[in-house]
Parts: C-alpha cells; structure tokens; sequence
C-alpha cells in the first residue's frame, strides 16, 4: 500500500527543526542589533563581544541543526542520506515521488498529451519474451509494482511461454 501521508512524527520533527531554524535566525541577526545599539559605546567592550560572539555562534548553530531537522523530518531519516537504504529512501520520499508525478501528469493533461495512447504503438504481444520479463522487473524495481503483483505477473508470463 503506497504511504500517502507524512506520518505525525516526522510533521513534528520538520516543524522543531523550523522553529529551531527561526529561533537561530533571531538570536544571529540580534547580534546586529545589538551592534549598532551600543556602536561607540566601549565601556565592558570584552563581556559585551564575548556575549555577541557567543549568540552569534548559536544562532549559526541553531541555523544548521533546524535545517537539518527539518531535511530529515521532509524526507525521513533515508531520503535525507542519514540511512543508506534504498527501498527506506524511496519509502520516504514516496508522499513527494507522487506529487511531483501528479504534477508531471497535470502538465501533460495540459498539453493535451495522452499518455495511455503513446505505448499503444507496440503492443506486448510483439515484444520478444525477454523483454516482457525485463519491463515487468523494471516496474517492480522502480516500485510501481509490489513484491506480491510483480510475481503474479511474472508467473502469468511463464505460463504464456
């Protein structure tokens, strides 16, 4: 069954890393602020860099580690690298594959291009048995088909031959 929704867990862990995001914008761009509230004022001028430095450089921190939450919680923990697991990349970035297909489909749809009369010109009765089996295991492969479609079709094909 395709994974249609983002599950709640990875919502909220994308919605954490914005708001860590926001937070580390704030705390770098206070920096400024606090810059130019004290410009010519050098009175404590080492507690007050020291102070500066130090938001500054959790704000750039903060910046990353939102970013990075936010990655992860987008495209789950494979489809943003941090697991090297094909088949767990392609259930992550699942949600997303579909929209971009859904959109892909409406441009065309827009275009007046019909997508169903385009593989009409050969049919898969022409096509050497070879071929059949290597098509049916690339939409297996690309996961358009299951585990358990792709092996009742490709059993119908062995028993066609």
């Amino acid at each position: 069954m395709p994974n249609r929704r983002i599950s709640p867990d990875r919502r909220a862990l994308y919605y954490t890393g914005m708001i860590i995001t926001g937070l580390g914008v704030l705390s770098f761009l206070s920096t400024f602020v606090t810059f130019l509230w004290h410009f010519g004022d050098f009175s404590n001028f080492t507690a007050n860099a020291r102070s500066d430095g130090l938001r500054a450089l959790g704000g750039i921190i903060g910046i990353i580690v939102g970013g990075v939450l936010m990655n992860v919680g987008a495209r789950g923990a494979a489809g943003s690298g941090l697991v090297l697991d094909p088949e767990q990349a392609r259930r992550d970035v699942e949600p997303w594959s579909r929209m971009a297909g859904g959109m892909a489909s409406d441009a065309l749809d827009e275009a007046g291009v019909d997508l169903n009369r385009l593989g009409r010109d050969v049919k898969d009765s022409d096509l050497p048995f070879d071929e059949k089996l290597r098509r049916l295991y690339a939409l297996y492969r690309d996961g358009i088909l299951s585990r358990e479609e792709y092996d009742r079709e490709k059993q119908d094909l062995l028993d066609q031959n």
